[in-house]
């Protein structure tokens, strides 16, 4: 294995780190009422489960990029993966509610140092110009493994066991570790101060229990005290840790990175089209069970086709980037994915279900499109050393964007008076489904902020040691 080429082992590396993270935070959903029962528990306590996971992954972001930059990502990325690895194999081994919830923290904080370090990882590996080829290597995890996640955790449980939900991440976080160990490259930037710990303390619990009040808000009533306090508190202190690291010299997330109108610009694209996103894949299988009574798991595979689209905007965005530049691709692209969202939203549509796998096919495609267009473009003119920072700012934004998508479409189901049962009216997932279509919309506006012209080659005068002097200057 040690002949294998430092960039090609970066892509493995990385793609089955993040098959791993992706399928986690999908595949344990059906079977959180097997896990329920066997432990003897109320299903809302089983919920805790997943809950766990994402308040632990928010918490961990902030600190991602200084950990990647002060210890070397290479370090830091194996180090969240194996303990990664090993979770797992805790979370499978667990004999009780308890010891599972606190495997799944620990899991969470490991997923929460991998994204943006592993894209740190591989955007310093490839310089601007060649990231149009990621567009095949981003879209597996982040679209594609999320999706297979509810029909796979659906068919282990059925046919094996809820432990192998976790069981099977083990053989695959080991070898990628060994290989990671043998083929990576060790990249250290260095920090230039030391450990903001004021920014530590504001950041970590604002995002944690922002993320806990749009997890639990739409099931529990925001104006119940937990909700309410934890909302507020986490609130009170984003707005601090904000003013705290705009004032500091060293940051614990550079907020002045958002000075850049393109990165700025892809930056709130990603909260608005993840929320968008997550928005609709919420909303959209409660109102096929509304309209149609199908079963929760034919309510999840109509979704499915999604992630086809999105394999095939990965290689739209490979040939039609350099073609017709940002600004032109991702424009056009969120504005066809209004169209799209709205028409799931169209009275007699989800009572075809021909009709509902063609249009969530366009849904991948066109949003894809969009999304990979803005997460490649969005880092075309950020230096090497800020790299780590500017990936972890994005991926907080972007995990932000996906749990507030699914706070608001819950709310205005509850608000037009839906429910999930069965004999529900579809009317109030109709009215979800087209707020997350207002919300793609507002994308367009921000997509019109990308640059016309792709990112250009390297000149043939320049040597590999000038253009990174250029890139730290």
């Amino acid at each position: 294995m040690r002949g294998i080429p430092p960039r090609i082992a970066v892509v493995i590396v990385y793609t089955a780190a993040m098959c791993m993270n992706g399928l986690d935070s999908t595949i344990v959903n059906p079977a959180l009422l097997t896990i329920a029962r066997d432990f003897g528990e109320p299903v809302s306590a089983a919920n805790t489960v997943e809950v766990a996971f994402l308040v632990a992954l928010a918490v961990a972001l902030p600190v991602a990029g200084w950990l990647g930059d002060r210890f070397g990502t290479k370090r830091v990325f194996l180090g969240a993966l194996t303990v990664f690895t090993a979770a797992s194999a805790a979370c499978g081994l667990a004999q009780g509610l308890t010891a599972l919830v606190l495997a799944r923290v620990v899991q969470g904080i490991a997923g929460g140092l991998l994204t943006p370090v592993g894209m740190t990882l591989l955007f310093r590996a490839f310089p601007p110009h060649e990231r149009m080829k990621l567009s095949k290597v981003l879209i597996v995890p982040t679209a594609l493994m999320p999706a297979l996640g509810p029909p796979l955790g659906g068919f282990l449980t059925e046919h094996l066991s809820w432990h192998w939900l976790f069981f099977v991440n083990v053989p695959i976080g080991a070898a990628a570790v060994l290989l990671g160990v043998l083929g990576l490259r060790e990249q250290v930037e260095g920090t230039a101060g030391g450990f903001d710990r004021t920014g530590f303390l504001l950041a970590t619990p604002a995002l944690g229990l922002l993320t806990y009040a749009l997890g639990f808000g739409p099931a529990h009533g925001w104006t119940s005290p937990g909700i309410a306090v934890s909302a507020a508190l986490g609130l009170v202190l984003l707005a601090a840790a904000c003013v705290h690291q705009l004032r500091t010299a060293d940051p614990l997330l550079e907020l002045r990175l958002l000075a850049d109108k393109v990165f700025a610009s892809a930056t709130v694209l990603a909260l608005v089209t993840s929320a968008g996103l997550m928005g609709v894949l919420f909303a959209f299988p409660l109102l096929y069970q509304a309209a149609l009574g199908a079963s929760a798991l034919d309510a999840g595979l109509s979704v499915f086709p999604e992630a086809l689209g999105l394999m095939l905007a990965s290689q739209a965005v490979d040939r039609l980037l350099p073609r017709l530049g940002p600004r032109l691709l991702a424009a056009p692209a969120l504005m066809l994915a209004t169209a799209v969202f709205a028409a799931l939203a169209v009275p007699g549509v989800a009572e075809h279900a021909w009709a509902v796998r063609a249009l969530m096919f366009c849904v991948g495609l066109v949003l894809g499109t969009a999304v990979l267009t803005v997460q490649i473009a969005g880092f075309a003119d950020v230096p090497p050393p800020a790299m780590g920072q500017a990936m972890g700012l994005f991926t907080i934004v972007r995990t932000l964007g996906g749990a507030l998508g699914i706070a608001v479409t819950a709310a205005v189901i509850s608000a037009a008076g839906g429910s999930d049962a069965h004999d529900a009216t579809p009317g109030p997932y109709r009215a979800a489904i087209l707020t997350t279509a207002g919300l793609v919309a507002l994308g367009t506006l921000c997509a019109l902020r990308l640059p016309r012209e792709a990112p250009a080659p390297p000149s043939f005068d320049d040597e590999p040691e000038d253009l990174e002097a250029r890139a730290a200057a």
